[in-house]
């Protein structure tokens, strides 16, 4: 059970209750304002005005306490007397079936009652308070249980966010931030809502009051934070997507997990470099699985309703991490990747989401609800994994950002009291989650039946029950509308239903690991410093790789290796192979495809093009202009300026070529073909073969226009492609620097051995093709000179 436990008797977290004592418990009562007397054990919880107030004599009191408990008394009554017909029965008819009534009768009485949803009368909530006429469309949420902390404080000067704060019974009454909205325990009365029957006085959980204020005041988007947090860059722009929808929403596709048999959970910190930590709320049953998820789909944006950042320093780790994985000077500082993708969660496999950094768009405002029948370091998580199976039903998804905030550790140990139902009951959850199906007809139905049903398998408590009941009913009275089911089929894979989306590009990096104190050697800090600055400046691009029809399993292999460092990688072939990921191309026209690729990715810095026969000496090009224009026009073997009137049986000397060039060139805009003529005349015509080039997000625009009069005439890759940068800019403002030091393997050195040839100093090398595994080991080995971590890859 996820239902706390005192001294072998049920106390739910939240209730409400104090510590009374048996005596004391006989002299006191709880009176409403209208004169109701009710159980201080009970597990439904008062508003904070209601008064505890002493009887004159235990006589009233039993008399009240029999008039309010008047049912519970009536089925005690009830039990003892079945007891008696049982044992009538058993003494008549055997023991069996008499113990087997008996059974069957407890059952009916334990029972959870299933709440009555009726949605059809709710009133609007009007605000007559000091802030009924504050509206806007962000909000922070945020718990302030004690004075004012500077990440409070900071959290005011993110731009265009509303900061709420929501106190708890010990908070000072003087408490003030300025530009922040404090609702004191008195404010939070007088808003009237029905959640706050069940909320405790002191607790984090009284969020719950400020969501609710949140979208009543206009809310869209809702942050929850944490006060002991602070948002890097004071950005939240900058980190989530804001927008779903309209000119500032994503557009590039979001890199998501495969859904693989028999895996119910991932852990995220792995796909951002830390494959030795785990967050709070993983089962502990699967932290040893510590192998990269280097299986990935993508699915389009704009249904990215939960979005959970990570923090870097301490971030959300459960007792048992941190309590045994401490550093020498005893704390905790965890840094992941910020230039790693984003990564979404399929329909069917789950991750731990918490309270503490997670964005929520208006959508799955219904899953901001937080329950009071748990510890607090297991209600958030419940509460994650919960919202999480819900979003299925309305075709959401929740996505995992990289590091939007950062978070000191204090050094305090957490408490694994706090967190062991979570341990023991994490993996029965998500399983149990995974499985549940329900046929109700609407959002709100289906929240009901799931809540109702985890009550009954005790992963929370009846109150939560009751409190989801008015929780969704608050959200009516607010102005929250809910959304329409989405009918897909859950039981239908993502990867079987969507094909296309199989083996996507992306190999997590490894960061130094925190395992009890012990720091990496300096070699590998060495090549960790190294591989960081390569991911930076490859980070942002894109390559696009052409591979040779038929294709064989070393394409995945070269996708993975320049996943690590490049956005993404696109690889194109004669013909399509959606299994692989391979889209089709006109091998001598395949520069016509990609003003669509680079349309894919409005965001990234700039492309690179190559031949799956070039080795790419990645190390050597990390200092050039990613600003101007890569190509080959330096290496003299490769750029032929070629006479119009040259005779010969080369190809390009046919007349159809030359007299497509000529077309081409006529038909150029003026300021493209005034461009190109600066560097060449009416006489002359260049050929490359261009196996390797780079167009950088600035002239995007220019290639893309001058694509089609080329492809018109159906002009061949090695003339097309010269002519249109010669077009788009003067040589002499290409960088002089990328491509200008490039290894041509004679044809004797690509027979005999390329390795020997080969050296990590040459910017590129090729003709070296991978047509085998032993070939691409081969190349690979060679590559480990110039990046020696490579040598992780063929040991």
């Amino acid at each position: 059970m996820l239902v706390q436990q005192e001294n072998g008797k049920p106390a739910w977290l939240g209730n409400g209750s104090r510590n009374v004592s048996e005596a004391e418990a006989a002299a006191i009562e709880v009176q409403s304002d209208d004169d109701e007397v009710m159980d201080p054990y009970s597990d439904v919880m008062r508003p904070p005005e209601v008064a505890f107030e002493a009887e004159s004599s235990a006589v009233s009191y039993l008399g009240g306490w029999l008039i309010e408990n008047l049912t519970k008394v009536v089925i005690v009554v009830f039990v003892f007397l079945s007891a008696l017909v049982l044992i009538v029965m058993q003494r008549n008819q055997g023991g069996q079936n008499a113990l087997l009534c008996a059974e069957t009768v407890a059952e009916e009485l334990l029972r959870i009652p299933y709440p009555d949803l009726n949605v059809q009368h709710i009133s609007s909530r009007v605000d007559k308070g000091r802030y009924a006429a504050m509206s806007t469309d962000k909000w922070i949420v945020v718990a302030a249980l004690g004075p004012p902390t500077a990440q409070i404080q900071a959290l005011t000067r993110v731009s265009g966010w509303q900061v709420v704060a929501v106190a708890g019974e010990n908070t000072p009454a003087d408490w003030k931030v300025a530009g922040a909205i404090f609702l004191s325990m008195d404010d939070q009365a007088a808003l009237g809502y029905r959640v706050l029957a069940h909320l405790p006085y002191n607790s984090y959980l009284r969020k719950n009051i400020g969501y609710l204020f949140a979208i009543q005041h206009g809310a869209q988007i809702i942050y929850d934070a944490d006060e002991k947090e602070s948002v890097i860059g004071d950005d939240l722009e900058a980190r989530f997507d804001l927008y779903l929808q309209g000119r500032k929403a994503r557009r590039e596709p979001i890199l998501q997990f495969r859904t693989l048999p028999n895996r119910t959970v991932v852990n995220p910190f792995i796909h951002f470099g830390q494959k030795s930590v785990w967050p709070r709320g993983y089962p502990l049953e699967f932290v040893q699985q510590i192998t990269p998820d280097i299986s990935y789909s993508e699915v389009f944006p704009g249904k990215q309703f939960i979005q959970q950042g990570l923090a870097n320093g301490l971030p959300d780790v459960d007792s048992i991490f941190y309590n045994t994985r401490r550093s020498h000077d005893g704390n905790i500082n965890v840094n992941f990747d910020t230039n790693a993708p984003p990564v979404a969660l399929p329909h069917g496999t789950l991750a731990p989401c918490n309270a503490f950094n997670t964005l929520f768009h208006s959508s799955a405002f219904w899953g901001l609800m937080l329950p009071v029948t748990l510890t607090s370091k297991a209600a958030d998580i419940v509460r994650g994994y919960w919202a999480q199976r819900l979003i299925w039903e309305i075709g959401g998804m929740m996505v995992v950002y990289p590091p939007t905030t950062v978070r000191q550790d204090s050094g305090v140990p957490l408490s694994f009291l706090d967190e062991k139902d979570l341990h023991a009951e994490s993996r029965r959850l998500v399983e149990f989650l995974v499985k549940w199906r329900s046929p109700k007809s609407t959002l709100f139905d289906k929240i009901i039946h799931l809540t109702h049903t985890m009550a009954e398998e005790g992963f929370w408590g009846a109150q939560d029950v009751e409190l989801t009941t008015d929780w969704l009913k608050d959200l009516l009275s607010v102005g929250w509308r809910q959304p329409r089911l989405l009918g897909s089929d859950l039981d239908v894979p993502v990867d079987a239903a969507n094909p296309s989306l199989a083996h996507k590009q992306f190999v997590p990096r490894s960061f130094p690991t925190v395992h009890l104190g012990v720091e990496d050697g300096t070699a590998l800090q060495e090549e960790f410093v190294d591989l960081l600055k390569w991911r930076r400046f490859y980070g942002n691009m894109v390559l696009v790789l052409e591979c040779s029809w038929p294709l064989n399993h070393t394409v995945l292999s070269w996708r993975l290796l320049y996943g690590r460092l490049f956005k993404h990688v696109v690889v194109l072939s004669q013909e399509n192979e959606p299994g692989l990921g391979v889209r089709a191309s006109d091998w001598w026209m395949s520069y016509s495809v990609l003003p669509k690729i680079f349309e894919k990715y409005p965001a990234a810095d700039g492309f690179v093009v190559m031949k799956e026969a070039v080795v790419l000496n990645y190390w050597q090009l990390a200092s050039a202009n990613k600003t101007k224009l890569w190509n080959l026009h330096q290496v003299n073997s490769t750029w032929r300026t070629v006479d119009y009137n040259a005779s010969g049986s080369d190809w390009y000397l046919s007349k159809g070529n030359r007299n497509n060039v000529k077309k081409t060139v006529s038909r150029l805009p003026v300021e493209y073909r005034t461009t190109y003529k600066e560097t060449m005349d009416d006489d002359h015509f260049v050929v490359c073969t261009s196996d390797v080039f780079y167009i950088p997000r600035r002239y995007v625009d220019d290639f893309a226009a001058l694509v089609p009069l080329a492809a018109k005439v159906k002009l061949h890759r090695d003339l097309a492609l010269p002519l249109i940068f010669m077009a788009m800019e003067n040589l002499q403002n290409f960088d002089s620097f990328a491509f200008s030091s490039i290894k041509e393997l004679s044809q004797k050195e690509e027979v005999d051995d390329p390795a020997i040839a080969y050296t990590p100093s040459w910017h590129a090398v090729y003709p070296w093709a991978a047509t085998s595994d032993i070939e691409l080991y081969r190349i690979i080995k060679a590559m480990s000179a110039g990046d020696p971590s490579l040598a992780d890859i063929i040991e």
